[in-house]
């Protein structure tokens, strides 16, 4: 008996852009009822070939084959009536819309009507995201939610598609553990439907747990295909990077008698809004973990800090000294730099340069004494920054938008390690990175600690607090559940105090 031909098949893909070669020649196929997790580092081609065949880009060579027949895909609404369904890693929501109607943006764009049934719409919406655990009020805006939020927006939107292939692009970098586990959870129901999925990812942990295949990307080319069962985690990124990456965190800070001089204090803070009354000390040279659930407010307490959102009471000293922070150019002038979790809207100038981009808030140290810019100081140190974090580009000439979002992570932090901070306010450093690109930055952040600089970083990744941070906070409700030393972190122990269940109850995903 004849096997059936896969669910998707791509012979021979190859792409250009200009004198730029996004593909050569890849070879990839998808079963029914599978997940095939696709990988690489950044640039290596993995978002174009998924825009190839979601027909955002046509390509150059090869072809499509969709149940065994060879297709061109016209564009995005043709892949949508082919059965095919993507969710970008770079959210692409209509901000003005609200939640109910970006969701149903594609029933409503192509059966429109004299008026819109809103309380039916909402009570859809609102079924859909309860099956990603989430209660998100359908009738908001989208630009009044989070990032995580919006993230969460763009999936349950693909899942109103009756899609036979529902691509995922990074679906979990703005999502928490929680949430993370309800997304699996109907990932594998649509698995058992048959429906094949194809997973973008850099959570190893993620890979090996619910993935049957794997496909790797490198420069283009497609270097390894092979069952889950058939590979060891050190062996595929091995594949992904071309080399051995070595430690994947730094070591930690030496244990001393005397804890080191704290650099920042932060006394009884609090915006009235989403942050209650927190208080933590930061000291010389460490590097400060804070998780929590999406909501708690780790953001909003990052920003509180800084300047960027009003403090309704509290302190915040440096060295001792405190500081009066009105507006985020405060904080910078003192030494205290913030990246946003969102670098698309809130990190970068995507029209801009890379080099412009890289100065943008370090003028004073390539301008001359009459305050006339230096272009050729801009230039030297955008490429010292960027070798520094082994940037990938073209040049420091071209624009950020061109960058891969791994790439784009990386200028915006050397953003901030331009204005040469005395405390780094990390905000999902590692977001959208791929593993190569993620040890070096945690390599990074460790030296800069190293150096004295005292660091916070907040993440959605649990792995991640554990194996680079000394110390971590969580944050619940807007107020300080606790406090674990490296020692004592575990998964469990942060999700129970993000949570709040006590030891005997039984840490659960969403219903």
């Amino acid at each position: 008996m004849t096997a059936p031909a896969p669910l998707l098949e791509l012979h021979g893909i190859a792409k250009r852009f200009g004198a730029s070669r996004a593909l050569a020649g890849v070879h990839f196929s998808l079963q029914r009822g599978e997940i095939h997790a696709l990988c690489g580092e950044n640039g290596a081609g993995k978002s174009t070939l998924m825009k190839i065949i979601d027909g955002i880009h046509a390509p150059d060579e090869g072809e499509i084959r969709l149940n065994g027949e060879r297709v061109t895909v016209g564009g995005p609404a043709h892949a949508m009536r082919l059965g095919i369904g993507l969710v970008h890693q770079e959210i692409a929501l209509c901000g003005d819309a609200t939640v109910a109607e970006n969701i149903f943006m594609p029933e409503i764009s192509t059966r429109p009507r004299a008026w819109m049934d809103y309380a039916s719409l909402n009570a859809r919406a609102a079924q859909v995201l309860r099956r990603l655990g989430q209660r998100i009020d359908p009738s908001l805006r989208v630009d009044d939610l989070g990032i995580s939020s919006q993230q969460l927006v763009e999936i349950a939107k693909a899942l109103t598609l009756d899609c036979k292939v529902l691509i995922l692009d990074e679906p979990t970098a703005a999502l928490t553990e929680v949430e993370s586990v309800a997304l699996f959870r109907v990932l594998h129901d649509l698995k058992a439907q048959g429906i094949g999925i194809i997973y973008i990812s850099h959570r190893m942990a993620e890979i090996f747990q619910h993935s049957d295949r794997v496909t790797v990307l490198r420069d283009g080319r497609d270097v390894l295909c092979a069952r889950i069962g058939d590979i060891t985690p050190d062996a595929l990124v091995r594949s992904m990077v071309g080399r051995d990456l070595g430690s994947y965190y730094p070591p930690r800070q030496a244990a001393c008698d005397e804890p080191a001089e704290s650099i920042l204090e932060v006394e009884d803070i609090a915006d009235g809004v989403s942050v209650h009354g927190i208080s933590f000390t930061l000291r010389r040279g460490e590097i400060l973990g804070i998780s929590g659930l999406m909501g708690a407010g780790r953001s909003e307490l990052a920003e509180t800090i800084c300047g960027l959102r009003r403090a309704r009471r509290g302190a915040v000293r440096l060295r001792g000294a405190p500081l009066r922070l009105r507006r985020y150019g405060d904080a910078l002038r003192h030494g205290i730099a913030y990246l946003s979790e969102d670098r698309k809207a809130a990190g970068l100038f995507l029209d801009l340069p890379i080099e412009q981009n890289v100065s943008s808030m370090a003028l004073g140290r390539i301008s001359s004494r009459f305050g006339l810019l230096r272009r050729q100081a801009e230039r030297r140190l955008a490429v010292d920054l960027g070798a520094r974090l082994k940037l990938k580009s073209d040049g420091v000439a071209i624009d950020a938008a061109s960058l891969s979002g791994g790439n784009q992570q990386k200028v915006a932090i050397a953003k901030l390690l331009a204005t040469q901070p005395a405390v780094l306010l990390m905000d999902e450093p590692t977001r959208g990175v791929d593993v190569g690109a993620k040890s070096e930055i945690h390599h990074i952040l460790r030296d800069l600690a190293n150096q004295g600089v005292g660091v916070v970083v907040i993440s959605s990744e649990l792995p991640e607090i554990i194996g680079l941070c000394d110390r971590a906070l969580v944050i619940r409700d807007g107020r300080l559940a606790g406090e674990l030393a490296a020692s004592d972190m575990t998964e469990e122990r942060l999700l129970r105090l993000a949570s709040g269940l006590s030891a005997e109850e039984t840490i659960r995903c969403p219903n």
